[in-house]
């Protein structure tokens, strides 16, 4: 009985653990591309950075092509398999994770929205009526990469229960700025694409409610959707959230169930008095087709797409868009400009806002009695985590382009992500290693 126990416990905590590894080791190589993009436009192949990224990529031909810079490629298309794997974890959670209950979402929930709310009213009050205050929406996220990775340094003393809760209100963070990017960062509409996108989102959802599972037909409708969005003026990748919707994630084949089938195959394949021949029987081929069939059944779809791209997304997509926008070049007569206006108010949003958001709101849900702190959490611990959920980064970095067109607003607005993600995630390493060594130690 222990041992059962032990392995369908097993079961629910392996998966999340990986992801925690691989967001991890994903916040170490975002660092690096965003070093490395740093440097080359500083360089003296910065001119080289620049010109790179404008050259113009053409898909199609004549009248069906899309020519867009490599920029536009990474930053609307490769990132909208971004915001799709974005959509999948959403899904997952609400359905069946941290936040599938109001007992569990709850302190999340209020943790996101006061991380949220009050980077984006400080940054509105300091910036009222002036050619920046379009950029509210840049200090409103939390990039899990990098925060993760920040945990990751600390070792084994991080207790799962800490994970989960920044994991939690960081999904919600990502849920709050698509729709924040849909409602207030897309251009003008067109109404007839959009139309026609919907129409086609609505089949997908069909497809969903009929319990289709060939996720080729979702992926080739959805980069159908994809292009529309980016004729219809809203945002392109908010395609991949709403697509991310549609799959399934529902599973055909429950888990004892595939171990006794798969079990059943296994000695078709090979009874114990089987010979390894050079070619298989026609009975063994037929068994591994069987065993195939049931290794599908038995997988989410939202899971296997999820398993499928999330290295990719972690370890292609996110540093190629880190190598593409986070060079910035910093030039003598700018200095001043860039350190001490826009920059500095996103690095205070950041900071401060978010800590203060995410502490308060927290405190609030707890005194109220909506939420209750996760085991082994304290408030010193949720003090730490509100710095962590300052390091802004991809998804600051994706609203600032989206929010400001020119160089000469966008570059200060990417040093103060960088440097108020830099300084929140130090801070936040900081107050969670001494507070964790302390306890340690007093065990």
């Amino acid at each position: 009985m222990i041992k059962d126990r032990r392995k369908v416990l097993e079961t629910i905590v392996n998966p999340f653990q990986r992801f925690l590894q691989i967001e991890a080791a994903g916040g170490i190589v975002l660092l690096l591309f965003t070093i490395i993009a740093l440097f080359w436009a500083n360089s003296r192949w910065g001119l080289n950075y620049t010109h790179f990224w404008e050259l113009h990529l053409t898909i199609g031909v004549e009248d069906f092509a899309l020519s867009k810079s490599l920029l536009h490629w990474i930053n609307d298309g490769l990132m909208a398999i971004f915001f799709f794997v974005v959509g999948l974890e959403i899904k997952r959670e609400l359905v069946v994770g941290e936040l599938s209950s109001f007992k569990k979402a709850s302190l999340p929930i209020t943790a996101a929205i006061g991380g949220m709310l009050l980077p984006a009213i400080i940054f509105i009050i300091v910036n009222k009526d002036t050619q920046t205050e379009t950029g509210w929406g840049i200090p409103m996220a939390t990039d899990i990469a990098f925060s993760l990775g920040v945990l990751s340094l600390l070792g084994k003393r991080v207790p799962l229960s800490i994970k989960v809760f920044l994991v939690a209100f960081a999904v919600i963070d990502d849920l709050g700025a698509v729709v924040v990017i849909a409602l207030f960062y897309s251009g003008e509409m067109h109404w007839n694409y959009l139309l026609i996108a919907l129409t086609l989102f609505f089949v997908l959802v069909l497809f969903n409610r009929a319990d289709i599972r060939y996720i080729p037909a979702y992926m080739i409708i959805g980069w159908i959707i994809w292009f529309l969005f980016l004729k219809s003026g809203i945002h392109p990748t908010i395609a991949g959230v709403m697509i991310a919707f549609t799959v399934p994630l529902k599973r055909k084949l429950d888990v004892g169930t595939f171990r006794r089938r798969m079990d059943i195959n296994l000695e078709l394949f090979c009874p114990e008095d089987c010979s390894d021949e050079i070619t298989l029987s026609g009975e063994q081929l037929d068994s591994i087709d069987n065993m195939e069939d049931e290794l599908n059944r038995v997988q989410s779809p939202v899971q296997s797409l999820e398993h499928t791209l999330h290295h990719f997304v972690t370890f292609v997509v996110m540093p190629l868009f880190a190598l593409t926008n986070a060079g910035v070049v910093f030039k003598a007569a700018e200095f001043n400009d860039i350190f001490t206006q826009l920059s500095g108010t996103i690095e205070q949003s950041l900071i401060l806002g978010k800590v203060g958001g995410i502490f308060l709101f927290t405190w609030l849900s707890v005194k109220l009695g909506i939420g209750v702190l996760p085991e082994n959490v304290r408030w010193v611990h949720i003090l730490g985590l509100g710095f962590l959920g300052g390091m802004g980064f991809t998804m600051s970095l994706f609203i600032a382009n989206l929010a400001f067109l020119n160089s000469r607003l966008l570059d200060p607005a990417k040093i103060g992500i960088l440097v108020g993600s830099l300084i929140a995630g130090i801070l936040g390493y900081i107050v969670l290693r001494m507070s964790l060594k302390k306890e340690n130690s007093s065990e």
